[in-house]
């Protein structure tokens, strides 16, 4: 995979852009000057011009790079992963338009393999929430939402097992056993982030994740965004206002015999999710609150939980597997304290860069 550097000063007491390439231990500088020692007096007008810098990448369209930065080239640990990109085109120049004004960076991308039992998601927009005239809906389901998830990341295609909760921790909180590749539950949200940490710390030291990575729980429109996978529908496989189709997709009150089941028994959605309906529900990152509507990018909740009048809760997704037919809809959202358990709430990860 060939890369190359692309950095970009604007250097004010001489009116001159200097754009500096860096390719095969190569070093062109180009200078390109924007007024000449007459004008030097005169005040120059803006143009309202922005230059961000970025990386150029020449590799296989649909393979996924982590966007590296740091502000010491030197200092080999330094670098943070700002995002993950799956290449549109053999020859792709990505731009990075969050740096701060005064900040230098230099940037790399680095070829990844899938992590083991995870799906790529990519970025693009949806409607969150649910119309008014839903089956079902609830009133916290709406206003609708048009988000934005502007940066590409990674999402467990299973539920956290109690294996990998297990073989990580050294314990096994869950209530219903007897498989190991059941999902884990009776686990707080403290639990969840905790494991998410300790799993960073574990595949960083072991080279498996690239640095400045890290593991997380889904915010709750990273999680609606991979559940309903480009649908817009009830479910993720279609409208089903008596969900006669259901028993196919998702473990439930009316399938399940009131007990979690092995993941990824069941049909996956369209990206190739499993249980993202039913089996059991889902920590999600936010705290809960009601939806603003109108446009938004990369929301992340609420600064506290709000719109409850009963104390701090965060968000589960999914529906579970004691749990009815309405529940298991996309657009369905449920709120527990995030310090206590239940029987019937796990959660799944999300891989992506520190700096999203």
């Amino acid at each position: 995979m060939a890369w190359k550097q692309l950095y970009v000063l604007f250097h004010r007491p001489m009116h001159a852009f200097a754009i500096k390439f860096l390719s095969s231990g190569v070093l062109r500088t180009l200078f390109l000057l924007t007024a000449i020692q007459a004008l030097r007096a005169q005040s120059v007008p803006s143009l309202g011009l922005e230059f961000h810098p970025g990386v150029s990448i020449t590799g296989t369209v649909g393979r996924v790079y982590a966007i590296q930065y740091t502000s010491d080239a030197a200092q080999t640990n330094s670098w943070k992963s700002l995002t993950f990109l799956q290449v549109p085109a053999t020859n792709h120049l990505w731009m990075d338009t969050t740096r701060p004004a005064n900040a230098k960076r230099f940037y790399r991308a680095l070829l990844q393999n899938a992590p083991t039992n995870m799906v790529f998601i990519p970025p693009n927009s949806f409607k969150q929430g649910n119309p008014t005239n839903e089956i079902n809906a609830q009133r916290d389901e709406a206003p609708q939402n048009v988000v934005t998830i502007s940066q590409g990341f990674w999402i467990g295609q299973f539920e956290v097992t109690q294996k990998e909760y297990l073989d990580l921790l050294g314990t096994n909180p869950s209530s219903i056993t007897g498989d190991l590749s059941r999902p884990v539950e009776s686990v707080s949200w403290e639990d969840a982030t905790n494991y998410c940490a300790r799993l960073t710390e574990r595949e960083l030291a072991a080279g498996r994740i690239p640095l400045g990575s890290l593991y997380r729980l889904p915010t709750e429109a990273e999680w609606e965004y991979s559940a309903r996978a480009w649908t817009s529908t009830q479910f993720t496989y279609g409208d089903d206002p008596q969900a006669t189709r259901l028993t196919n997709y998702a473990w439930y009150g009316d399938n399940s015999g009131f007990q979690s089941h092995p993941v990824g028994e069941k049909q996956p959605n369209p990206w190739g999710l499993y249980d993202m309906t039913g089996n059991v529900w889902e920590w999600c990152q936010d705290w809960y609150g009601t939806y603003p509507g109108g446009f938004q990018t990369d929301p992340q909740g609420p600064a506290a939980s709000t719109g409850t009048g009963l104390g701090s809760y965060k968000v589960m997704r999914g529906g579970g597997f004691d749990y009815g037919a309405q529940d298991c809809r996309s657009t369905r959202r449920l709120i527990f304290a995030p310090n206590l358990t239940d029987y019937d709430l796990g959660f799944r990860v999300v891989l992506a860069g520190d700096g999203q």
